[in-house]
C-alpha cells in the first residue's frame, strides 16, 4: 500500500508538470516567433532583386581588375551592395505600404500583412542605408560610399515618392537605380569611373523597360487598382512593346560597344544573348498588330524569364572574358 506521503508526492509532481509544461512549450513558440521576425524582415529587403543587382556588381569586379577580383573588395561590395539594396527597398516598402495592400501581386508583402509595424520597417531600413555607406566609405573609398548614397536617396525619393505615382516612364527613370551596382562596383575597385562602367550600366538601363513592363502587362489591373500610371496601365499593349522594342536595340547596341574591354568571348555571347532578345521581343510585337490582346499575361512572361536569363548570362560573359584576357 502506498505510504502516507505518496498522495502528496502525486500532487507534487502533478503541480511540477503544470509549472513546467508551459516553459517546454514556450520555447519552441518563441523560436517559431523569432523565425517569423526574421524572415519578413528579410522579406522587406526584396531578397530576389538583391540577388539580382549582385549578379550585375560581381561580374564588373572582374572587368574591373582585369581578371579575379580582390576578395576583401568583393565580399564589401556583396555585403555592403546586399544592404543598400535591401535599405532602399525597406524603405519603398514603407512608402508604398498604402498601395500594397490594394495590389493582389503586392498584398503578402510584410507591412501589407502587418507582421511588421511601419515604424520598424523605417528604422530598420535607415540602419541598413547608413550601415552599407560606412561600410564602403571604411572598407574602399568615399566614391563607392557617395554612389551608394546617391542610388538609395534615388530610388527612395526620386523613383517611389515622385515618379512612381505620376509618370508612365517611371520605368524607365527607375532604371538608374538598378543600374547603379555597375558604378558602385567599379568604383570600389578602381576609386574611378570609366567608359567601360558607362556602358554596363546603359546595358541594365536600357534592359529595365522591356523587362519589367513584360510583367506590368500581367499585372496591369493591379495597378490600375492602385491608381499608378505604368505604361501598360495608360497605353495600348502595342505601344508598350513598341517602345520594349526600341530599348532592347539600344540595350544590345550598348552591350556591342563594350567589345574593346570584354574581349572575343564576351563579344560572342552578347551577339547571341541580343539575338535571342531582339528575336522575342519582335515576336512579341508583331503579335501585337495581329492581335491587340496577344500581347497580354502569360505571353509577355515569357520575356520578362528571357530577359533574366539574358543578363544573368550576359555578365557571366563578362566575367568570363575578363579571365580570358
Amino acid at each position: 500500500m502506498p505510504g502516507p506521503g505518496a498522495g502528496r508526492k502525486v500532487v507534487l509532481s502533478q503541480v511540477s508538470a503544470v509549472n513546467v509544461r508551459p516553459h517546454i512549450d514556450a520555447a519552441p513558440r518563441q523560436r517559431h516567433r523569432v523565425g517569423s521576425a526574421v524572415r519578413a524582415y528579410v522579406a522587406l529587403c526584396k531578397p530576389r532583386i538583391v540577388e539580382l543587382l549582385l549578379v550585375t556588381a560581381v561580374p564588373t569586379l572582374f572587368l574591373a581588375y582585369r581578371g579575379f577580383p580582390s576578395l576583401l573588395v568583393t565580399a564589401v561590395v556583396v555585403a555592403g551592395g546586399a544592404l543598400a539594396a535591401g535599405s532602399a527597398n525597406a524603405l519603398n516598402c514603407y512608402i508604398d505600404r498604402d498601395i500594397d495592400v490594394i495590389m493582389r501581386r503586392t498584398s503578402r508583402r510584410p507591412l501589407a500583412v502587418h507582421t511588421v509595424s511601419p515604424r520598424s520597417a523605417l528604422a530598420f531600413g535607415l540602419t541598413l542605408a547608413v550601415v552599407s555607406v560606412a561600410l564602403f566609405a571604411a572598407a574602399t573609398n568615399l566614391l563607392a560610399a557617395g554612389l551608394t548614397l546617391a542610388a538609395i536617396a534615388y530610388y527612395v525619393v526620386i523613383y517611389t515618392m515622385l515618379l512612381k505615382r505620376h509618370t508612365s516612364q517611371s520605368t524607365l527613370w527607375g532604371g538608374v537605380c538598378g543600374a547603379a551596382p555597375v558604378p558602385i562596383a567599379w568604383a570600389a575597385a578602381t576609386g574611378s569611373l570609366s567608359w567601360a562602367a558607362a556602358l554596363l550600366f546603359l546595358v541594365i538601363f536600357f534592359w529595365q523597360p522591356p523587362h519589367f513592363w513584360a510583367l506590368a502587362i500581367k499585372y496591369r489591373e493591379d495597378y490600375r487598382r492602385a491608381g499608378i500610371p505604368m505604361l501598360p496601365v495608360v497605353a495600348p499593349v502595342r505601344r508598350v512593346l513598341a517602345e520594349s522594342v526600341a530599348y532592347s536595340w539600344l540595350m544590345v547596341a550598348a552591350s556591342l560597344a563594350l567589345w574593346h574591354w570584354g574581349g572575343p568571348v564576351y563579344e560572342a555571347a552578347a551577339a547571341l544573348l541580343g539575338a535571342a532578345f531582339l528575336y522575342e521581343v519582335h515576336r512579341l510585337y508583331r503579335a501585337s498588330r495581329r492581335d491587340a490582346g496577344s500581347g497580354g499575361g502569360l505571353v509577355t512572361m515569357r520575356l520578362f524569364h528571357l530577359s533574366l536569363v539574358y543578363l544573368t548570362l550576359l555578365f557571366a560573359a563578362v566575367a568570363a572574358g575578363a579571365l580570358v584576357r
